[in-house]
């Protein structure tokens, strides 16, 4: 088997709360695309063969089709001539625009969340990184979680910012590619501690709605996220 070819897993045993039926969903077929990507079961660079995708999960060619093109869309598989569909490496070049994206558009969404967003909500973001703490501590300060939907604190805020074109693209087009890379990276590019701080800063900042500064402590912590990539990527590559 050559480097770069994936070995798909059958479809696990359902339980009596799915059924088959449920399955051929391309919704369905979707969200499971996504997480084999994400975790890492297709591995970065890996060719895609949609026959035996359809054969493992027991579902129609159809079906898998609607589900390859979200997946597609989401910028997690592309189609290379003559190869057919792969999943995307994420190279250097393609992490910083990524970032450099997340730092303009999610330090808009801090500022509009500090209007729209609801006492409720910033009590859950509390409550939140006090879960987030209590995992730092449990790990002596090894990581952060890799989070993902509602448990994540950039999420919600995009979620809060109300402002559909912004929730879109940050948490769609790159949500998933950034949970890929934080799965998949060789090291751990996070600062788990510093994080939680800063996290801490930018709620305080929402709480008071004060749109500006929350802004600012957003871009900068993204900025600050993509130096540690960049320097680490960059070691990466002399060793």
């Amino acid at each position: 088997m050559r480097k770069h070819d994936v070995t798909l897993k059958p479809v696990d045993t359902l339980d009596g709360n799915t059924t088959t039926k449920e399955l051929t969903k391309s919704e369905d077929l979707t969200d499971r695309l996504i997480e084999s990507v994400v975790s890492g079961e297709y591995p970065a660079g890996s060719k895609i063969s949609e026959p035996e995708l359809a054969r493992c999960f027991g579902v129609s060619r159809g079906p898998l089709r609607e589900a390859m093109m979200r997946v597609e869309s989401l910028g997690l598989v592309e189609r290379v001539p003559h190869v057919g569909a792969r999943v995307v490496e994420l190279s250097q070049h393609k992490l910083t625009e990524i970032y450099a994206v997340r730092e303009a558009l999610e330090g808009m969404a801090a500022r509009l969340a500090c209007i729209n967003i609801t006492d409720d909500e910033i009590d859950a973001l509390q409550d939140l990184l006090e879960q987030h703490q209590r995992h730092i501590e449990q790990v002596d300060g090894a990581s952060y979680f890799h989070q993902q939907g509602d448990f994540d604190f950039h999420y919600r805020i995009i979620k809060a910012s109300r402002n559909t074109k912004l929730i879109g693209l940050l948490c769609d087009e790159l949500y998933h590619l950034l949970r890929m890379y934080r799965f998949q990276s060789p090291r751990q590019h996070s600062r788990p501690t510093k994080a939680l701080s800063e996290h801490r800063h930018i709620l305080a900042a929402i709480r008071e709605r004060d749109g500006e500064l929350a802004e600012m402590l957003m871009r900068r912590h993204i900025m600050r996220s993509r130096q540690l990539i960049e320097r680490q990527l960059t070691a990466d590559e002399l060793i």
